[in-house]
């Protein structure tokens, strides 16, 4: 059998019918695991349970560098982007790092700033 990867993108959802998957027992599942052991499950339940989500701390030269290509200040990228001036000192000065809607934020704003720009503006 032929694997063909897609990404999340290419996928239709609207196409998937997830009702099936509800009357798959854990028997059919075992039976799967057993023929292709490439559908096992990566962690067990005692793993997954443990898990808590890492977020690699932000470098604030990072931050500093996304401010310097974009030609600003301190005061002109807080001010352009909704930040305080004394917020960006601290990232840049690595005293705080950026957490939840701020990381997010920083990383729109490094992969396409005008747009940030046009939503903050419209």
């Amino acid at each position: 059998m032929t694997i063909v990867r897609r990404t999340r993108s290419e996928i239709d959802l609207s196409r998937l019918d997830l009702s099936i998957l509800d009357g798959v027992t854990d028997a059919e599942i075992d039976a799967q695991i057993v023929g292709d052991p490439d559908t096992a499950p990566i962690f067990t339940a005692e793993e997954f349970a443990r898990a808590r989500r890492v977020a690699p701390a932000t470098d604030p030269q990072d931050i500093k560098k996304l401010r310097t290509r974009l030609g600003l200040t301190q005061e002109q990228f807080a001010g352009r982007f909704g930040f305080s001036v004394e917020t960006i000192r601290n990232y840049e000065q690595g005293h705080r790092q950026p957490t939840g809607p701020a990381r997010v934020l920083l990383r729109v704003i490094a992969s396409d700033p005008d747009a940030v720009t046009r939503a903050l503006v419209g």
